[in-house]
């Protein structure tokens, strides 16, 4: 009995997220072969080469995942990990311009901002990075210490370099 396409993807899926990247890297590409624009497979394809550190490898996977077209919780996915992954490889600006779009299209995303202030940082742009990173920290800490000086930080946030006389 010949196993389907859908099946065999499947299958690829629950090998990467039982964490046998190898095994699942082997079927992917297999499945890539057959069928180079399937946006899914793309996608996948492009998962398990970062989580196997082959972050060169990932780029086209990912860059033709969101070509061709993806559900919209996989695009938000895709975005995130194509930002993430030009980051990790000093591609900045290239990963501020993906993680803004990412931003942009899923406001209140809180780790697509973290990833986007981390390329914010990489582009030389510390400040605009921080300032992100505390206004995260104060909409999203449970913990009272921090909370305690949430006015003060919310200060510090709007302007970071103000000097009180």
């Amino acid at each position: 009995m010949t196993t389907s396409f859908e099946q065999r993807l499947t299958e690829a899926v629950a090998l990467r997220e039982a964490g046998d990247y190898d095994e699942a890297r082997e079927m992917l590409l297999d499945l890539h072969a057959e069928q180079p624009d399937h946006a899914e497979v793309n996608l996948q394809c492009a998962w398990v080469h970062d989580k196997l550190g082959l972050e060169t490898l990932a780029l086209p996977f990912y860059e033709r995942a969101i070509a061709r077209g993806l559900s919209d919780e996989d695009l938000r996915d895709a975005l995130l990990g194509l930002g993430s992954t030009y980051r990790a490889l000093g591609h900045y600006e290239q990963a501020l311009a993906t993680l803004t779009r990412g931003v942009e299209e899923y406001p209140g995303d809180n780790p697509m901002a973290v990833f986007r202030a981390l390329a914010l940082h990489n582009s030389g742009r510390g400040k605009e990075a921080c300032e992100i990173l505390l206004r995260l920290l104060i909409a999203t800490t449970a913990d009272e210490s921090i909370i305690g000086y949430r006015n003060a930080l919310e200060e510090y946030a709007a302007d970071l370099d103000r000097i009180w006389p």
